[in-house]
C-alpha cells in the first residue's frame, strides 16, 4: 500500500521511535499518546482492519498479543500480581480499533498498548 503511513513506517520510509522490530512486526511510540506509555504494535503485512483477518492470520495475531505484555513491562507499566489473589499493581490496556464506528483512524491493523500512572487523558 503506497499511501499507508504504517506501511511506510514499517519499511523505514518514515521515521518512528521504534520499541521493537522483527521480520513480521514493528512496535513504535504513538505520536499522539493517550497515556504515559502508548505503543502501537503493527504487522509489516498490510491488513486493513481486525475484521479483515482470517485463520491465516491467527499466529500473527497471537504474536501481537504476546508481545504486548513484554513491551508493557519493558516500558514500566507491566502488571505485577500481589501473590495473594488480589489486584496487584501496574497494568496496561490493549486495544484494537476497527472501522469508523470503532474509532479506527489508520486503516492498517494495529494494537495499542496503553499504560502508566492514571488518570490518563480522558480516563478516570
Amino acid at each position: 500500500m503506497t499511501d499507508c503511513i504504517f506501511c511506510k513506517i514499517a519499511s523505514r520510509q518514515i521515521p518512528s521511535k521504534t520499541a521493537y522490530e522483527d521480520e513480521e512486526l514493528i512496535a513504535f511510540h504513538d505520536i499522539n499518546p493517550a497515556a504515559p506509555v502508548h505503543l502501537l504494535i503493527v504487522p509489516k503485512k498490510h491488513i486493513p482492519t481486525l475484521a479483515d483477518c482470517d485463520r491465516s492470520d491467527e499466529a500473527l495475531l497471537g504474536r501481537m498479543m504476546l508481545l504486548a505484555p513484554k513491551l508493557a513491562q519493558e516500558h514500566g507499566c507491566g502488571y505485577q500480581p500481589d501473590g495473594d489473589g488480589g489486584t496487584g499493581s501496574g497494568g496496561f490496556k490493549t486495544l484494537f480499533n476497527t472501522g469508523p464506528d470503532g474509532g479506527q483512524e489508520v486503516y492498517h491493523l494495529h494494537l495499542h498498548v496503553i499504560g502508566g500512572p492514571r488518570p490518563w487523558r480522558g480516563q478516570r
